[in-house]
């Protein structure tokens, strides 16, 4: 595992996010500036804002928005931090909705549901934990050089790759 390597990185940054898409660009725009300026690699800035966009719109979408006035009423929190060996932690929280987040198997027809198998793409790890007042965290660890070259088959959830373009074989 390559660690990232930062000249100035705050131990970690957060903040509220309003309940739904209004507030995904603004911290996606945060996110981005905070890790640059920090010296944080392209290829890991680049990955964890995707990251960040996925979990935020899960959150609106699934989950319900923490209802706690010291931690943004009607929001969720986003938050990201480097961790000790290196790798970019970045978090979500809302306030629990009625399904656990898991990978679904989309068809290949379907508006959504890739999200975590993006995720499941493109981070070292991810989990989910829960609070005892409810709350659910879904997180990711970004680390330099984790992409694979199998990228488009892990987002389809390990099957076999989608062949978008075996249709336009005949073409050439």
């Amino acid at each position: 595992m390559a660690l990232v390597v930062a000249q100035e990185v705050p131990t970690s940054s957060s903040m509220a996010v309003p309940h739904g898409p209004a507030g995904v660009g603004e911290a996606r725009h945060r996110m981005r500036d905070e890790l640059y300026r920090s010296g944080v690699s392209e290829t890991v800035v680049d990955d964890a804002v995707l990251i960040l966009s996925e979990l935020l719109s899960n959150a609106c979408r699934h989950g319900r928005p923490l209802g706690r006035g010291d931690r943004g009423d009607g929001d969720v929190l986003a938050a990201w931090r480097l961790d000790p060996s290196g790798g970019l932690i970045v978090e979500v929280t809302d306030g629990g909705g009625p399904t656990r987040p898991v990978p679904s198997k989309p068809s290949v027809t379907a508006h959504g549901g890739r999200g975590l198998n993006i995720i499941g793409a493109l981070a070292q790890d991810w989990g989910v934990r829960d609070s005892a007042t409810g709350e659910v965290t879904v997180w990711a660890v970004v680390t330099e050089g984790h992409r694979r070259e199998d990228f488009a088959t892990r987002v389809v959830g390990g099957g076999p790759a989608l062949g978008f373009l075996d249709a336009y074989d005949d073409l050439d």
